[in-house]
């Protein structure tokens, strides 16, 4: 009679282990699950108002969806593109966003593949520093409006020949710029 009643409550013990597996087992594969992640909020990139020298270089912050964020250093008129590529480059849906032919100024912050912070939308752009005649480079120059690669070459020429620009009224004397191009670009440009 024992063997028959243990006969008996065999198959409900063997069930009840069998669901108690089972229910272990789920319960292990749901918390096993990775929480969905989503990104700290980011600090908006301090810009001043106040000029700088031109040094020729940039640093710009890269954050967001690639292999190396963090401060880069640039050439001066260096656009988003050598940004992202600074920071080891990004998949195509997480370019797509992105002005890649933009130029960048120093202090920038570039969002790559996630939204920018609320704040950093409404913080306006940094005025670009003023360029030396007595350092600027062909490009430098070229990217200032009104001047072209030619007369970009005759500011350098002029200054090769004559030595540092003393004051930025001297542009008068170069071949090509007149009173309306210099009328333009005396306020973009400094003698340091």
């Amino acid at each position: 009679m024992v063997k028959a009643r243990l006969g008996n409550l065999r198959l409900p013990v063997v069930a009840a282990a069998v669901v108690v597996v089972a229910v272990c087992a789920t319960v292990g594969i749901l918390a096993a699950q990775p929480e969905k992640e989503t990104p700290p909020p980011l600090p908006a990139a301090a810009t001043s108002s106040s000029a700088r020298p031109v040094t020729g270089r940039i640093v710009v912050s890269v954050v967001g969806r690639v292999p190396k964020p963090g401060l880069v250093t640039l050439s001066e008129g260096a656009r988003v593109a050598d940004a992202v590529d600074a920071a080891g480059g990004a998949s195509g849906p997480d370019a797509l966003a992105l002005n890649m032919a933009r130029r960048l100024s120093d202090g920038e912050q570039i969002y790559v593949g996630i939204p920018p912070p609320p704040e950093a939308v409404t913080v306006p752009q940094a005025k670009p520093a003023k360029v030396d005649l007595n350092t600027a480079t062909v490009a430098q120059l070229d990217g200032l409006p009104g001047v072209g690669a030619v007369t970009a070459q005759r500011v350098i020429d002029w200054r090769t020949e004559h030595g540092h620009f003393t004051a930025v009224e001297q542009l008068r004397q170069i071949e090509g710029i007149g009173e309306t191009r210099y009328t333009k670009l005396k306020d973009l440009v400094t003698v340091r």
